[in-house]
């Protein structure tokens, strides 16, 4: 028992050190802004650490996360690819790559530390090599688990762009052959899909205010194609900018996308309910056949043995 109050009290004087030091640092952290402000070299900083946009600096303001980032990630294009996937999966903030690669420390130094520290409390502990290995594995664990989620939220992001692009198309449509200008039908369709569509309205949000700060039309749409990774609007951006290199109709294109755009949807449609015989082959064979094979042919072979076994043994 007072074990168990000891640790409850390191822990406590654990919790209480990190909320000082959270809410210290967020003080020191505004009264250094409030100061790079008043002398008015925000604007310089900010363009000078912006390396990879045209709207924000990617240096973490914190200066602990700036420090780990500065020490962990050296390599510009590691920085640059890891930013990317994480602005993928929705993390699109500048001190993301830090905060990931801290979440990995933690997770690959805190599992196994929780796990041996769990030891002392359980009636039978492990011994010997599985109190080795186990570690290891949740440390693996630990190192694995967040690149895995990235992965998975970025694919599930890419799934909902898919379903949402067709239908803020169409929208787009109607605003332009509305007389709406491509920028105005981008904004306008951002706008009014804010709730419906999250996913469409914010990338069509980002390429406006791309547009805003001055980036020609081509820059923002490639940069629409690179944030997405969907073949749709890969095509739809290539389409996009051909026709206003060539001086087309953008209404008759985006017309004619969208009709293409909904008989690709049908087709896909059609493609998954064509697989599904297919696919409930497998627990058709696996789950299904045996019970039924059992079901008919036990009572018979329950039968066969009652009369032939017997007459083997000489009955």
């Amino acid at each position: 028992m007072p074990s168990i109050a000891t640790l409850a009290l390191d822990i406590a004087a654990f919790a209480a050190m990190a909320l000082i030091v959270f809410v210290v640092g967020r003080r020191i952290e505004a009264t250094l802004s409030v100061r790079r402000r008043l002398r008015g070299d925000a604007p310089q900083t900010a363009m000078a650490g912006s390396t990879g946009t045209l709207l924000r600096s990617n240096t973490p303001r914190n200066p602990i996360l700036a420090w780990v980032q500065q020490s962990t990630l050296k390599d510009p294009e590691e920085r640059r690819g890891l930013r990317r996937d994480l602005a993928r999966a929705g993390f699109e903030s500048q001190a993301a790559p830090a905060i990931y690669v801290v979440v990995r420390f933690c997770l690959a130094v805190g599992l196994p530390v929780g796990f041996l520290f769990a030891q002392k409390f359980l009636d039978k502990p492990m011994t010997g090599l599985t109190l080795i290995l186990f570690p290891l594995a949740l440390a693996g664990l630990g190192l694995m688990a967040p690149r895995a989620f990235i992965d998975n939220r970025a694919g599930a992001r890419r799934r909902q762009l898919e379903n949402e692009f067709p239908d803020a198309l169409d929208l787009m449509v109607v605003c332009v052959e509305s007389g709406l200008g491509l920028e105005g039908a981008l904004l306008r369709v951002g706008n009014e899909t804010d709730r419906s569509h999250p996913r469409t309205a914010h990338e069509f949000n980002l390429v406006s205010q791309e547009l805003r700060a001055g980036r020609t039309r081509a820059e923002a749409l490639r940069n629409l194609a690179e944030r997405a990774q969907v073949e749709m609007v890969k095509s739809f951006v290539a389409l996009l900018i051909q026709t206003d290199q060539l001086g087309g109709s953008v209404a008759l294109t985006l017309r004619t996308y969208s009709s293409e755009m909904r008989q690709h949807r049908m087709l896909k449609a059609e493609e998954k309910a064509m697989r599904l015989p297919v696919l409930l082959t497998i627990p058709l064979v696996g789950f299904i056949l045996p019970v039924i094979f059992t079901s008919v042919l036990l009572p018979a072979v329950i039968s066969a043995i009652r009369q032939f076994l017997p007459a083997m043994g000489g009955k």
